[in-house]
């Protein structure tokens, strides 16, 4: 079964970045625009909010990315190896950057008065769920670590 579910999740995460890249590329710019049509007082946060929204979508597909790799690596019965750290490393600073992504577009928005109840619900949402996979990821990286080593005292044993 192993074999068949690593390969079906490639495939779904090869489908995902494709479809973040057609919402980076159509659809977040087409919503900035009408956005900053029906609120021509805050138009001048159009380029920003696009950036901010390109930039955390691009976060997602690094992690995206990083998940791949490290299914490759045990598809290839690899993953207890040195080489899976730095993906999980990756992952983890990725988490953290979106924290603190969303939490600049918060600081942003809340200067600029953009700001409504439901905003800040999402932001800090946002905030927790992005740190909250961050130290998920520092666990599982913890115990990919002993993993790793519990399979090399076995080699020596053996």
């Amino acid at each position: 079964m192993q074999p068949v579910a690593t390969l079906l999740l490639r495939a779904m995460i090869a489908v995902l970045i494709a479809l973040l890249i057609f919402v980076q590329v159509v659809m977040i710019p087409g919503v900035a625009d009408e956005t900053a049509r029906r609120n021509p007082d805050l138009a001048y946060l159009e380029v920003p909010g696009i950036i901010g929204a390109v930039l955390f979508l691009a976060l997602v597909q690094i992690v995206l990315v990083c998940v791949f790799a490290l299914l490759s690596l045990v598809r290839a019965d690899r993953i207890f190896s040195p080489h899976s750290f730095r993906w999980v490393d990756i992952i983890i600073g990725t988490m953290l950057a979106a924290a603190a992504l969303l939490v600049a577009s918060f600081i942003v928005l809340a200067k600029d008065g953009a700001v409504n109840p439901s905003i800040l619900v999402l932001a800090v949402f946002g905030v927790v769920v992005s740190l909250s996979l961050a130290l998920l990821v520092g666990v599982m990286r913890g115990l990919l670590r002993k993993a790793l080593q519990l399979e090399q005292d076995l080699s020596e044993v053996v």
